[in-house]
């Protein structure tokens, strides 16, 4: 879902580790080599401590400059504890979360910067469309550009929460009056 941000780091010069659960190539725009790179490395979220020594061999021991991750809730706090060894002492967060799964900003322990980018259900141009791509990834660049340029910490929300419709009362005060009555027998 985050390709085409990897996509402009690696175009920028970044060295990208990918981990997701399946591998999906990043192509290359246009007819100009990136400067950049990205690696994928295989990742079980219910893993986290295997996923640091993968993502440690890939880079090296160098240590991390920037943090983009978009977890289920369940599989957040491991996974960041896990990682956070390889990160700079400089190196912002970005973290990709459904408004649904956590409406407020976690804690964030380290003390890191930190953007953090909730999810709406629908766009916040049409409330009868679901979030689309393009939306999410304009809005994931733009909390990688305000991490990369030393914001403090922030909340950024992507569409909205789909307006659920109020359910409408059952209007009897009209037929209540005409039902008859017939006494109800216990026996049957």
């Amino acid at each position: 879902m985050l390709s085409d941000v990897v996509r402009d780091l690696v175009g920028h010069g970044w060295r990208v580790v990918v981990p997701s659960r399946r591998y999906a190539p990043v192509p290359a725009d246009g007819d100009i080599p990136p400067t950049g790179r990205a690696v994928w490395v295989e990742a079980h979220w219910d893993r986290p401590e295997e996923l640091a020594r993968r993502v440690a061999k890939t880079v090296d021991g160098e240590p991390i400059d920037l943090l983009v991750t978009w977890l289920h809730e369940a599989y957040r706090e491991p996974v960041l504890e896990a990682v956070e060894p390889l990160l700079s002492p400089t190196a912002p967060a970005v973290e990709v979360q459904s408004m649904t799964e956590a409406a407020p900003v976690p804690i964030q322990p380290s003390g890191r910067p930190t953007q953090y980018v909730f999810l709406g259900d629908v766009s916040a141009f049409d409330d009868t469309r679901p979030l689309g791509q393009a939306e999410i990834v304009a809005g994931v660049r733009a909390a990688v550009e305000q991490a990369l340029a030393g914001a403090p910490s922030a909340r950024h929300e992507i569409g909205h929460r789909r307006p659920y419709p109020a359910i409408p009362r059952p209007r009897v005060h009209g037929i209540v009056g005409a039902m008859p009555r017939r006494p109800f027998s216990a026996t049957g």
